[in-house]
Parts: C-alpha cells; structure tokens; sequence
C-alpha cells in the first residue's frame, strides 16, 4: 500500500495581533449610516432592552429618523481616507507593524461594519497565526465596549475547526503607559495653545446608569483615570460623560451641561480631552470638537480647544507597543 502526503500545506507558526474599535459606516450617506446603526443598536450588550420591545422601535422609529441627521454629522469629519476612525485605526495597525518581531502579524478590525472581526481572524488564521491577541482598543471596560468586541471574536472561533489560542487585551485605564502618554500629549497640545485654559475637562463616553448598578466598572475606571491623570499633570481635570441617547438615566455630569454652566462661573477658557478613546472619531471630532466648541460659545465663552486623542501619533504608538508587549509575553516576542 502506497501512502500519500498530499494534504493542505501548514504556515509557518506566527502570532497575531488583532487590534479591535467599535466600528463606522463605509461612508457618510443615510443609508450606509442605517446599515451601521442596526447591527451597533441590535447589539444586546449595546442596548439591554428585550428584543421584543426595542426591535419595534430601532426599525420603525430610529432607523428611519437617526441616519440622516447621523449621516450630516458623519460628513463634517469625513476625511479624503474615510472615516476618521476606521484610517486611524488602520494607522496603528501599520505603524506597530514590525514592532514585536518578524513572526508577529499586526491587523485591525471592527466590531460593527468592516473589517469585520470574523474576516480578520481568518486571514490571521490563515497566515500560520496559532496564537492571537485580541486587543480591543478600550482603555476603561465596559460590557458595550471590550465585551462584546471579544463576544463577535469568540463567535467567529466556534466555527473554526483548528481554533488559535487566545489572549485577551485588559482594560488599561490605570497603566502608568498610559497615563503617561496622556500626560505627555495633553502638556504638549496645551503648550502649542494661543491662550491659557482655566479649566480641563474630560470628556468620557456615557452609559446608562443602570450598567452602574448591574456592577459594570466602567464609571469607576473612569474616574480612577482621570484621577490619576489629574495627579500626573498637577492641575484639576473635570470629569464628565456625552453621547446620551434616549430618555433612560445616563452617568453625570453631562458634557454639554458641564460646558454650558462654566462661562456662567467665569470660566471663559476651557480646553477638552476625551481620554476614553484610542482614536478620534464621530463623537471627538464632531460633538466635542464642533459642538461642544458652540456650545461653549453660546454660553459665553471665550476660548475653546479640543485636544486629539493619542492615535497614531509618536507617543501613543509608543504606549501600544509597552502594554502589547506585555501581554504577548511567554509568546516568543520580544517585549
């Protein structure tokens, strides 16, 4: 008997890297806008309220009023390379290419929209990649964010026959990488400025205060970073919460209630850093940077400045590398 070898060749073994955001529509039209927001509002770790009452109301009132008011917001911070967070993402994901060795493999994805998480683990999967580090991109955890980004990861795995193994990125919102980066880019940014702010606020996303209670840690890794924040800069950060939707209870201080009250308390200077997110997007660029400069203004105030998040600049590359470099460890790459 004659035995053959013929079967599909084996890549060599790598590593895979797969940085993880929340996700975008392909483009700044209603109806790419739509598309995105019933899978980002179907999500049941997004929106906790029985299907049977919320899928009435997302596809009969929400989905046929939000896209294009969406859509308009979408097309102020429309870059010639798309979405601001779907380029700056990808960004990251070339600029740590390289970084943890030859046999380490940076990719990116989205958790709604493209690239979806399935497709990118398989082509990890497919690039000899036996184990994967899962990185959602979120420095405070929160079960709408980091969950369920390593959800949709974790579904994609149970139809894989040869499963990778799997390493999941922790939340890092008292790293001191991180916060040192904060500082560093915050200082430099406040530096480059025309006036002096009396007050700096930061600005995180909002969850419902019912995630609170259920013990979501979230608020409590929000504030921890921007306690920790406020101690590395020497000077007083004032907390507060935006992107509320809809009539539930949301955390506080609001946002936009924050920058509407300071002129009235003679804060006519203020500057804004958004220290929640990994990279600029919709609701940097367009609530706080536009916005929240009107609203600032409509008050009475003077002087506005938005600060950038850390994206793919210098600094922020530099704090990706440290906190990936650890969790890689016992991997064969170099920290």
């Amino acid at each position: 008997m004659t035995l053959t070898t013929d079967h599909p060749s084996i890549p060599p073994r790598r590593i895979g890297v797969l940085l993880i955001n929340l996700g975008t529509p392909d483009d700044a039209t209603p109806r790419a806008v739509r598309r995105y927001l019933g899978e980002f509002l179907s999500d049941r770790r997004v929106v906790e309220i029985p299907g049977l009452i919320w899928q009435p109301i997302l596809r009969g009132i929400i989905l046929n009023t939000r896209p294009k008011k969406s859509a308009h917001a979408y097309a102020q911070v429309w870059r010639d390379d798309g979405s601001p967070l779907a380029a700056i993402t990808e960004a990251q994901a070339t600029a740590l290419a390289g970084a943890f060795g030859p046999d380490v493999i940076v990719d990116w994805a989205m958790r709604y929209g493209r690239p979806a998480i399935a497709d990118r683990l398989a082509a990890l999967k497919a690039q000899g990649c036996e184990r994967i580090l899962l990185a959602p991109l979120y420095p405070q955890y929160c079960a709408a964010t980091t969950a369920t980004a390593n959800d949709k990861a974790f579904v994609a795995l149970a139809g894989m026959r040869w499963q990778p193994a799997v390493r999941t990125l922790p939340p890092y919102h008292d790293d001191p990488a991180y916060i040192g980066a904060l500082k560093d880019m915050i200082e430099a940014e406040l530096a480059a400025l025309d006036f002096s702010p009396q007050a700096l606020v930061a600005s995180f996303h909002g969850m419902p205060q019912r995630t609170l209670e259920l013990g979501d840690p979230y608020h409590c890794h929000c504030a921890k970073t921007a306690r920790l924040l406020s101690d590395a800069l020497g000077r007083e950060l004032m907390l507060a919460f935006q992107s509320r939707f809809g009539r539930a209870k949301w955390l506080e201080p609001a946002t936009d209630a924050t920058l509407a009250a300071l002129p009235g308390k003679g804060v006519t200077r203020v500057a804004i850093v958004a220290p929640g997110f990994a990279a600029d997007c919709l609701e940097t660029l367009e609530e706080l940077a536009i916005r929240g400069r009107q609203t600032f203004l409509d008050a009475g105030g003077t002087d506005f400045a938005y600060l950038p998040c850390l994206n793919d600049s210098a600094i922020g590359i530099a704090m990706l590398k440290s906190i990936l470099s650890r969790e890689l460890a016992g991997w064969n790459a170099p920290a």
